[in-house]
């Protein structure tokens, strides 16, 4: 909107629906498909995703009359349309025409046509084409009373998000000259004399393609960046177009959870809704501990603004080397987490299922066996509960702990091989240590190295391997407040050009945390070290893939230390107190194994005078969203057998309209979602004592 304000989805109630392919079928089939969506409790769906070559049939040629009639039958029922740009991939007739967009490979092979995302995202022709749709769609539906949301493109990134063709490389070099300015402010800046890289005109430069050896790091680094903007200038494109032909539609594009290869971050705040598509593994039986931070990173990509779930699978996908089908209550108990989480609906792919190409074995709420399909029966079923759930639209989740994800941290450092070792993962770090605070019962948040952390008593950084002055003073700042900061290894390494920092590690961090490391210390393959926590509660726990040699400052306490091998006696677990007597900046030199974080979290969140689970189930989770008389807590058991917990007495369950005991027992993959008035702090759910 014109005062920054983020455009609202147009649907007045929790969203329920699915993608929807209506050019797979014959016109017969769509009204019989609006009957079982209203029967379904279907109110929205995503189409026409991958539908450019119907719509376009030849360059400028245009059939909208099957479009048309799909969105009118569908408004008769009802039912709003999420309705997509059809830019997810090129038609046949464009890239014959233009074979020079298709994208290229690290080892320069172009990519044929035949599945989807065949471009270039920097391909000037790629460009002016999905702009020219984007206007056509608008131009057509823009006032049709059925349009709830703009859909841009599908999946950014899923299939190609970084391009080694001519293009992009010359792409690259424009975006190198506006970052550096000249050739000798990019050769400072990449430290080119190191193995005689030094660049003497703009031409000489390319994409880093495979070399001879290791490759530059900064320009690896500097290659990620560039590639992530190339993929949100694509989309801001299309942004553009759509906001001056429907400026009051919100617009979105629809997020891969916690994705590697952009910046959402940057895309979050170009887009009006967060959506994301989420596919857990059914045959994982702790594959909602991943959803869980996935989702808190989604409702966290605009400040906590309820977001939506736009693609789950029903049961089973078609894309992993086995494909379990979720057992029945599984798709239902994985709704609700999302929704729990923030969303503001649960939506799948896809309504109807395939009968050809590549997703004809992904499953559907309308399975092959049409009504007589599980999947239609169970979603059904979940579309007649979906109601009762309509007080939570548009409520936050109540979090006080909040993780750090930079993307340059880690694409620095994942890109390079020159790395002390390649073991080191942010993406396990960081699941690692929310899998810790989720078994001891807090949902967490995302948020950047410079906050804002005002809403969290409990801050963890799992690494910032690339850090500044900036978030260093942030995260001294929230320590200072009183908060609990909880760094990770490898954290404070080299600055934004991949120079470490004068002094080394953790650099502008160091004051801060009170260590000096003067050595990282991996731990060879094959090998785990131990930590050995002291203290009362003292205890050892494995530390299988890093350690560090650190110094201690005074002033800086130890909490634990290396139990085993060269590093033996040292310290490995520091706390630092901060400016306010309840402040602490804590450094963890160790990747610890989960009962060694559950111990140290337990630490950490009793001196942040947050509560922690003495008994711990994984299958168990609570989450509260709340306004601002209610709070409503999400209870969840993901697992097969019964859990027992302990709730407010009084608390009215929204599904079942019945008031809970203080123990209220959940079944295989059970549910409560239970009102209670807005205390100072959400309730707190533990397993009872009566639990086996």
């Amino acid at each position: 909107m014109a005062d920054g304000t983020p455009r609202a989805i147009r649907l007045d109630a929790l969203a329920y629906g699915g993608d929807y392919n209506p050019d797979q079928w014959p016109e017969s089939v769509w009204h019989e498909d609006a009957r079982l969506m209203r029967e379904a409790g279907v109110n929205i769906v995503s189409l026409p995703v991958f539908s450019w070559p119907q719509l376009e049939t030849a360059p400028g040629i245009f059939d909208w009359d099957w479009l048309d009639r799909v969105i009118d039958v569908l408004w008769a029922a009802g039912i709003r349309v999420d309705l997509a740009t059809a830019t997810a991939t090129p038609p046949s007739w464009l890239v014959r025409s233009h074979p020079e967009m298709l994208p290229c490979t690290e080892d320069g092979l172009r990519l044929e046509f035949g599945s989807r995302q065949a471009y270039c995202p920097s391909s000037p022709v790629w460009r002016e084409n999905v702009a020219r749709m984007a206007r056509a769609m608008a131009e057509r539906y823009g006032e049709h009373p059925a349009l709830a949301l703009w859909h841009v493109s599908n999946e950014y990134g899923d299939h190609v998000s970084r391009c080694w063709c001519p293009e992009s490389s010359a792409h690259f070099r424009r975006w190198l000259e506006a970052r550096y300015g000249d050739l000798d402010g990019l050769n400072a800046a990449w430290g080119v004399n190191v193995w005689g890289q030094r660049y003497t005109d703009w031409s000489h430069i390319e994409a880093p393609r495979r070399s001879t050896g290791p490759v530059n790091p900064t320009q690896l680094l500097d290659f990620e960046r560039f590639s992530s903007d190339a993929m949100l200038e694509l989309f801001q494109l299309e942004v553009d177009v759509l906001r001056a032909v429907t400026p009051e539609i919100a617009v979105t594009t629809n997020f891969m959870s916690i994705l590697r290869d952009l910046d959402y971050w940057d895309f979050a705040a170009v887009e009006d809704l967060v959506t994301d598509d989420a596919y857990p593994d059914p045959a994982d039986p702790l594959a909602h501990i991943p959803a869980a931070l996935n989702y808190g990173s989604m409702r966290s990509l605009k400040g906590g603004r309820p977001w939506l779930l736009l693609e789950q699978a029903p049961s089973g996908v078609s894309w992993r080397e086995v494909n379990v089908p979720k057992a029945p209550g599984q798709m239902r108990v994985g709704s609700l987490q999302a929704i729990a989480h923030g969303s503001d609906g649960a939506m799948c792919f896809q309504w109807r299922q395939a009968r050809s190409g590549q997703e004809k074995f992904h499953s559907a709420m309308l399975g092959h066996r049409g009504e007589r399909s599980r999947t239609f029966h169970e979603a059904k079923a979940f579309g007649a509960e979906l109601s009762r759930l309509e007080p939570v639209r548009g409520t936050r989740v109540r979090s006080r702990v909040a993780l750090v994800v930079d993307y340059d941290s880690w694409w620095g450092s994942s890109a390079a091989e020159s790395l002390p070792s390649q073991r080191l993962s942010w993406p396990a770090q960081a699941r690692a240590w929310h899998a810790a605070l989720h078994a001891l019962g807090h949902p967490v948040d995302t948020v950047r190295a410079i906050g804002p952390f005002d809403e969290y008593d409990l801050v963890v950084v799992p690494n910032l391997y690339l850090a500044d002055d900036a978030q260093a003073a942030a995260l001294a700042a929230f320590a200072d407040r009183g908060g609990q900061l909880v760094v990770g290894p490898f954290s404070g390494v080299v600055d934004a050009t991949e120079k470490v920092h004068d002094g080394g590690a953790p650099g502008p961090l160091r004051g801060l945390l009170g260590v000096e490391v003067d050595e990282p210390w991996p731990v060879p393959d094959g090998h785990a070290e131990r930590v050995a926590f002291e203290g009362a509660d003292a205890a050892a726990f494995a530390n299988p893939v890093w350690g560090e040699w650190i110094e201690v400052a005074e002033g800086a306490e130890v909490l634990a230390r290396y139990g085993s091998g060269e590093l033996a006696g040292r310290a490995a677990i520091t706390r630092r107190p901060a400016a306010s007597d309840d402040g602490a900046a804590w450094y963890v030199s160790a990747v610890l194994e989960h009962d060694g974080l559950v111990a140290l979290f337990r630490r950490v969140l009793a001196a942040a005078g947050l509560p922690a689970r003495e008994r711990l189930d994984l299958d168990l989770e609570a989450v509260t969203r709340a306004d601002d008389t209610t709070d409503y807590t999400f209870v969840l058991n993901h697992g097969r057998r019964d859990i027992t917990v302990d709730v407010p007495k009084g608390a009215l369950d929204l599904l079942t309209g019945d008031r809970a005991d203080r123990a209220l027992t959940l079944g295989r993959f059970g549910a409560a979602v239970l009102a209670t008035p807005r205390a100072e702090h959400a309730p707190f759910i533990t397993l009872s004592a009566t639990t086996d």
